[in-house]
């Protein structure tokens, strides 16, 4: 299988997490960096190992790129998304996909019409122990999935740069809202349960210039869940999903940019738990090569994270952020 040539457009420092990961992927290796700034362009490549540098259009221009990694503010990534399905190339976005739903549909509809992979990027979906779950839920080991909570905060180390920028897509929602989101409505579309109108039935949560604490109840088909977002405040990592036949516990279902979740718990009835342990991979690698692997077997989605699931979550995200609005 040929090697996927990889661009990097935004040299930040989410970019500088894939660049590393890159060296862990079996299916590519970084080639190229675009940068509406040439120094930072050059400077990011000369520390990554890249061998070519220039504007985002520059390097969307070229034949020799294959797949792009989108790693830019959130309000920019639409339209980098779109420019670069049009030239060609396979792109792997940074999440949220888009800042708006409307956007993601653009996205996704140029990607249709381009004929190339579009992945939003939640990493954790992407390893054995991500794999087991989806395994376990689509297999119905705990019934059909009534209920899940799941979290995912930090506290900022300053109230300033793009966090708290909501010129940029800031806040809380945008930032880590979309993990514990795109987890309920994953959940529900690996049951069977339909994804396609998700409802905020409830939300609140602390609003300054941006959204820094959020939560919100869900409604997914028949299946409820608590989600809840910070930037201020650590929150818990677990997720808990309760069935009707049983219930799965993930101590740490997000793991980290380097290393993918390892552990879930298994309970059904009066049976004893089961442990489920795994090894864990990098996920950015991991995400990386399950791009390259759609561009070798001529599919526009990768199974992991598919574009209806996409779309449902910037639906949800729509909605939650319409309802602490100001």
């Amino acid at each position: 299988m040929a090697q996927t040539r990889w661009g990097i457009l935004g040299p930040g420092a989410i970019s500088v997490d894939f660049a590393r990961a890159l060296r862990h992927a079996t299916r590519g290796a970084l080639y190229a960096v675009g940068s509406s700034s040439p120094d930072r362009a050059a400077a990011f490549a000369s520390e990554h190992g890249a061998t070519v540098t220039g504007s985002y259009a520059e390097i969307l221009d070229r034949d020799d790129v294959d797949a792009v990694y989108i790693g830019t503010v959130h309000t920019t990534h639409a339209d980098l998304a779109v420019a670069a399905l049009a030239a060609g190339k396979a792109v792997l976005c940074e999440k949220p996909a888009t800042a708006a739903a409307v956007d993601t549909d653009r996205v996704l509809d140029a990607a249709a019409a381009a004929g190339r992979p579009f992945l939003e990027a939640y990493k954790y979906r992407f390893g054995p122990l991500a794999a087991s779950l989806r395994a376990l839920v689509a297999d119905g080991a705990i019934g059909r999935p009534l209920h899940a909570a799941a979290s995912f905060g930090f506290s900022a180390p300053s109230r300033d740069g793009r966090l708290f920028d909501p010129a940029v897509g800031g806040g809380a929602i945008l930032d880590t809202g979309g993990y514990p989101v795109s987890l309920a409505v994953g959940i529900a579309a690996w049951a069977g349960i339909g994804i396609a109108a998700p409802a905020v039935a409830q939300a609140g949560g602390e609003v300054a210039a941006v959204d820094e604490t959020a939560v919100a109840g869900l409604v997914i088909g028949g299946m409820t869940a608590d989600v809840s977002a910070s930037i201020v405040a650590a929150l818990g990592r677990g997720l808990y999903l309760r069935g009707t036949e049983g219930r799965i516990d993930v101590p740490d279902v997000w793991g980290s940019r380097s290393s993918s979740a390892t552990t879930l718990t298994l309970r059904r009835g009066t049976r004893e738990a089961d442990v489920v342990r795994h090894e864990p991979v990098d996920p950015m690698a991991a995400e990386a090569d399950a791009v390259s692997l759609a561009i070798a077997e001529h599919r526009l989605e990768v199974p992991e994270m598919t574009w209806a699931e996409t779309a449902s979550v910037a639906r949800v995200l729509d909605a939650w952020r319409a309802r602490l609005q100001p």
